[in-house]
């Protein structure tokens, strides 16, 4: 996989999820992939204060993003 369909693939899994995350109030975005094994992200809206943004970002986002792109070992939130 090339880095620009790692890419795509990482997008179409945070729209998967951003639906979700909307309802509540927040949103993500891609920030970087790094080493095409570590996506950051930037949690935004009501995730940033939410006391289970990280069992969000683990449960949530990680598992779907390694659905899209099981090469993928971490998923970082920057904010």
């Amino acid at each position: 996989m090339t880095s620009e369909e790692l890419r795509a693939n990482v997008e179409k899994a945070l729209d998967e999820i951003r639906p979700f995350l909307e309802s509540d109030g927040g949103n993500i975005s891609l920030v970087s992939i790094e080493d095409d094994k570590r996506v950051m992200v930037q949690l935004e809206g009501a995730c940033v204060g939410c006391s289970v943004n990280q069992m969000t970002l683990k449960s949530g986002v990680e598992m779907t993003i390694k659905k899209y792109a099981p090469q993928i070992e971490e998923v970082l939130n920057i904010g």
